[in-house]
């Protein structure tokens, strides 16, 4: 299971490597922020003038400063703008990732129909514009197939994959969110990936871990696949796990020392349900104790993971079940590899139109 990274190791190291990593410039990213939401104009003006984003490439909406949008409000005041503004400044090809800020809206409500849900993260709805903007209709209900999903030797431009990789500048407050930023500026490749299975051998998740692990050099490796949940690890620069759907999990942080560049990704439902700061008091509770839940939910919150030092995350705004999480077995090699966040984490979701968020700059990557 090693051959592709030992493969692609050598592949790069032959002068090979722009053809995978051409996607990395700032022309090819749009901010999209919020003018009724002063942090979303902030952390927009901050991450464009940080990474050097050109300035015609700011898409200003004008939307309801909240989590939650009815389908038509998405459809009126942000995909049809956004559509508008690519089209206008005839970006719709060039462009590969949009930026969504905090205080763009992060859901769109839905029926709740299980698999044939038509709720949706925003961002994860907006991946598809560019296959409606090529005259695609696009089905409401469930998920739709990721063209990007376990594309490992593919690089990501258009029109081959149509999509655009759309993640989000988001955190408790403008401090989590500038330090994202700067931290990612400063990403290298070092440090050790922490993989921490549950006890449970019976569930796929578990065998996703143990495949993620194999897929990257032993020595960078920590996995466990005991019942403890492993705290106080220093130099982490990727971390897996189940989250709060470990049952041996009772706190909210974990207390690692990050590294610059370092991303998370775990097997949680909601931990991308808000982005709202819970109080100082509030930990991982249960679902047959309202009292404990936070925003909807006792599970763990993906702005953790940020506010604590990682520079980029997974979560999902509702329920989207374990086959349509982040598989880490794609994400933290295709990371480790010199894939840029994005395209680490869009080749790991399996569907579109769903549930998922993906937190940081898109073009970070390890040097």
């Amino acid at each position: 299971m090693r051959s592709f990274a030992a493969f692609l190791l050598a592949v790069c190291a032959a002068g090979f490597a722009p053809a995978i990593l051409r996607s990395q410039t700032p022309s090819l990213v749009l901010v999209v922020v919020n003018k009724r939401s002063a942090v979303s104009i902030a952390i927009g003006e901050y991450y464009i003038g940080k990474r050097g984003i050109p300035a015609s490439n700011l898409c200003v909406l004008d939307v309801p400063e909240t989590d939650d949008i009815s389908r038509a409000v998405y459809d009126a005041g942000v995909e049809d703008p956004i559509a508008k503004f690519l089209t206008r400044k005839k970006l719709t090809e060039s462009i590969l990732y949009i930026v969504t800020t905090q205080g763009v809206p992060l859901r769109v409500k839905g029926n709740g129909a299980k698999l044939r849900d038509t709720s949706a993260s925003v961002d994860s709805e907006l991946t598809l514009l560019y296959q409606k903007l090529r005259g695609k209709t696009i089905a409401l209900e469930g998920a739709i197939d990721n063209p990007f999903f376990q594309k490992r030797d593919s690089p990501f431009r258009h029109p081959q994959i149509a999509m655009y990789m759309v993640t989000r500048l988001a955190g408790y407050d403008m401090a989590d969110m500038q330090a994202m930023v700067d931290r990612s500026l400063l990403a290298r490749n070092s440090g050790k990936f922490v993989i921490d299975l549950r006890a449970d051998n019976s569930t796929p998740g578990n065998q996703w871990l143990r495949s993620a692990a194999l897929l990257l050099p032993k020595d960078r490796v920590i996995l466990d696949e005991s019942a403890r949940v492993l705290t106080g690890i220093r130099d982490v620069i990727g971390y897996a796990s189940w989250g709060s759907n470990d049952t041996d999990r009772n706190q909210r942080f974990l207390k690692f020392q990050w590294l610059p560049g370092a991303i998370a990704t775990e097997f949680v439902s909601t931990d991308g349900r808000t982005f709202k700061r819970p109080p100082d008091r509030w930990t991982l509770g249960s679902w047959r104790d309202q009292s404990t839940w936070f925003f909807g939910s006792p599970q763990t919150m993906t702005a953790d993971y940020i506010h604590e030092g990682a520079s980029g995350a997974s979560g999902q705004v509702y329920e989207p079940f374990l086959a349509f999480c982040p598989r880490p077995d794609f994400v933290l090699p295709a990371y480790f590899e010199g894939r840029n966040l994005a395209e680490s984490f869009y080749m790991g979701i399996p569907g579109l139109s769903w549930m998922n968020v993906v937190i940081g700059d898109p073009l970070m990557r390890l040097r």
